[in-house]
Formats: structure tokens, C-alpha cells, sequence
């Protein structure tokens, strides 16, 4: 019996040694995995210098070459001038606004100057100088609350506490932004503010947003006349308790009872009136308000400029691009060529 617990102890001893050993295997499979993807890259490295350094004259040749050819077209081409407009589309319209401008860049890089110039109300010469047009969402962080704010409010509470701002971005896009910048490149620096008019009429010609314009400015005037309809109502209500006031001051006191408490009730009643007059004020500013940002289906915060700005950058310039296409189709065909004497050396191994 005296042997019992030497015996656990031993065993005990082993499983404990097979524990550190299974651990130990463990970190040195771990580490001898990435040495082998550090081994991996390091090789890929090599590799690849050994690659230019036996191509380094075709590889600097193409660089060299495609800037000259850079140079030369920079030089030669037109320039490329680019124009914004700043809008805000009312009444569900954004879609149509952003089908109208994909529709418009689809012409110009089918450079189909005649539908262009028909869509634009613009001359086909002008038409022709048009390289792209494109639109994009213009909002911050601001407005993205503000926005989260009006979606929420439109919301029962029930729906409410399942939505959160995170859960709101994270569905958010372009379409949702109040605000949106069209742009136009063109080779004409005076050919965007000529378009101007065609494509805001692009969107308020449509009979369906019209028609929601039309039933919003009904909305506006009945509930403006009915909030200064209640205006005079309560007018006549306080000029009301006044009279009533004045006339019961007007009687003689008899004995020494005082009515405070209808007094108290009198002057309750007409601070309430005094509150909801202040309310129904806020309601026609708001209203105001609405009425304003609501006057066009398509609402214009900053024109096309008269004449586009020079388009500059990197990535607008031929001396940096063709370097690099000339670089990478230089890179692709040496590897090909490189696989393909793998590939006859493999198949004679």
C-alpha cells in the first residue's frame, strides 16, 4: 500500500514531461514556420534582383524611353482642364442624377461627340473636347450625423434600439450623401459652364419628380396656412382671457374674499398660449426653412466655374505613366520568356 502514492507521483512526473515536450514541439514547428517564410522571401528577393541585374539594360531602356515618350506627349497633347459643381438633389432624384452622368461619360469615352452634343445642348466640336464626366458623394463627419439623425427620426422605437451610428455607416454610400460634386474633364476650359443648364434640366424635366415637387409645395402652403390659422386662434384666445381678466378686476369687491385660485388657472391658461404661440413660430422657421431647400428638384450650391483649372498630378502626367506601362510590359515579357526556358528545361529533366 505504501507503494500507492510513489507510484502517482512518478506518473504524474512523466505526463507532466510529455506536456513540456508536446509545448516544446509545439513553439519549435511555430518558429521553423516563419524562418521558412522569411527563408521564402529572402529567396524571392534574390531572385528578383538577380533578375534585373541580368535585364538592367532592357529594364532602364524601357524607364528612359517611356519618360522621353512621356515628355514628348505632355508636350504635344492638349492640355486637360477639369470643372465642379456642388448639388444637392431633392425628392429621391440622386439615382437619376448619377444614370444621367454615367450615360454622359459613356458617350465621351465612345467619343460619339454628335449624341453627346445633343444630350448637352452643346456644339459637336465642343462635345469632342469632353474626356469624362463623373459625379461623386461630397459629405463629412458632420453630415453624416445629421443624416443619422433625420433616418432615425423617421424610425418607430421598436427599430430604433436595433440601429446604432456604427451598424448606419457601415451601409452607408455615395447615394445617401446630401451632397454631391459633378465633375467634368475637358480639353475646352470654357465647355463645362455650357453644360450646366442641360444637365440640372436632365433631372427637372422628369414628370415623376415634378410631380413630387408639386404635392411637397401643396404639403408646405396647407400646413403653413394651418400653423397660421392656430396663430389667430390663439390670439383671439389671449385677447379672450384679457377681456375676462379686465372685466373681473372691473368688479366691486364684495366683503374681503379674493378667487385666487381662478386667477392662478387664468394665468396658467394663457402662459400655455404663450408656449404653444412660441412652438407654432419654431414650426413655420423650420417650415421656412424646408420650403427653401425644397424649391428645385435639384438644388445648385456652387456652379461650374467659367473657365476649369489645369488638371496636374502624378498620376495626370504621361511622363510618369509611360515609364511605368513601358516598365511593366517589359517585366512581363522577359518573365514569360524566363518560364519558358524553365519550362524546356524541366520537360528535358
Amino acid at each position: 500500500m505504501a507503494d500507492q502514492p510513489t507510484n502517482q507521483n512518478t506518473s504524474d512526473e512523466i505526463d507532466l514531461g510529455q506536456l513540456f515536450q508536446m509545448i516544446g514541439r509545439g513553439f519549435q514547428k511555430f518558429f521553423n514556420f516563419i524562418g521558412s517564410l522569411f527563408n521564402g522571401f529572402f529567396h524571392i528577393v534574390i531572385l528578383s534582383l538577380l533578375f534585373i541585374q541580368k535585364n538592367i539594360i532592357i529594364i532602364g531602356s524601357a524607364v528612359i524611353l517611356g519618360g522621353i515618350g512621356g515628355y514628348i506627349l505632355d508636350k504635344v497633347l492638349p492640355e486637360k482642364y477639369i470643372s465642379k459643381m456642388v448639388v444637392e438633389p431633392n425628392f429621391n432624384s440622386v439615382q437619376q442624377l448619377y444614370n444621367n452622368i454615367a450615360f454622359y461619360n459613356d458617350l465621351a469615352e465612345a467619343q460619339d461627340s454628335v449624341a453627346l452634343a445633343t444630350a448637352l445642348n452643346i456644339t459637336e466640336h465642343e462635345a469632342a473636347s469632353i474626356k469624362e464626366v463623373f459625379a461623386d458623394s461630397y459629405s463629412d463627419e458632420n453630415q453624416k450625423i445629421k443624416l443619422f439623425d433625420e433616418f432615425v427620426r423617421e424610425l418607430d422605437t421598436t427599430t430604433i434600439k436595433t440601429i446604432d451610428f456604427e451598424n448606419y455607416l457601415k451601409n452607408f454610400n455615395s447615394l445617401d450623401a446630401r451632397f454631391h460634386q459633378i465633375s467634368l474633364i475637358s480639353i475646352d476650359n470654357r465647355v463645362a459652364k455650357k453644360t450646366q443648364t442641360a444637365i440640372l434640366g436632365s433631372i427637372s424635366v422628369n414628370g415623376y419628380f415634378k410631380l413630387q415637387k408639386r404635392i411637397n409645395d401643396e404639403n408646405l402652403m396647407l400646413q403653413d396656412s394651418i400653423y397660421r390659422q392656430q396663430l389667430v386662434e390663439i390670439d383671439s384666445l389671449q385677447n379672450l382671457y384679457r377681456t375676462v381678466l379686465v372685466k373681473e378686476a372691473e368688479k366691486p369687491m364684495q366683503g374681503t374674499s379674493i378667487n385666487m385660485a381662478d386667477n392662478g388657472q387664468s394665468q396658467n391658461r394663457e402662459l400655455a398660449l404663450v408656449q404653444e404661440r412660441d412652438v407654432l413660430k419654431e414650426k413655420l422657421v423650420n417650415l421656412n426653412k424646408d420650403r427653401a431647400n425644397k424649391s428645385s428638384i435639384i438644388n445648385v450650391i456652387s456652379d461650374f466655374p467659367t473657365r476649369g483649372v489645369e488638371l496636374k498630378g502624378v498620376w495626370n502626367s504621361y511622363k510618369f505613366i509611360l515609364p511605368l506601362v513601358l516598365l511593366g510590359l517589359v517585366i512581363f515579357v522577359l518573365a514569360l520568356l524566363e518560364l519558358n526556358k524553365y519550362l524546356k528545361t524541366y520537360n528535358k529533366s
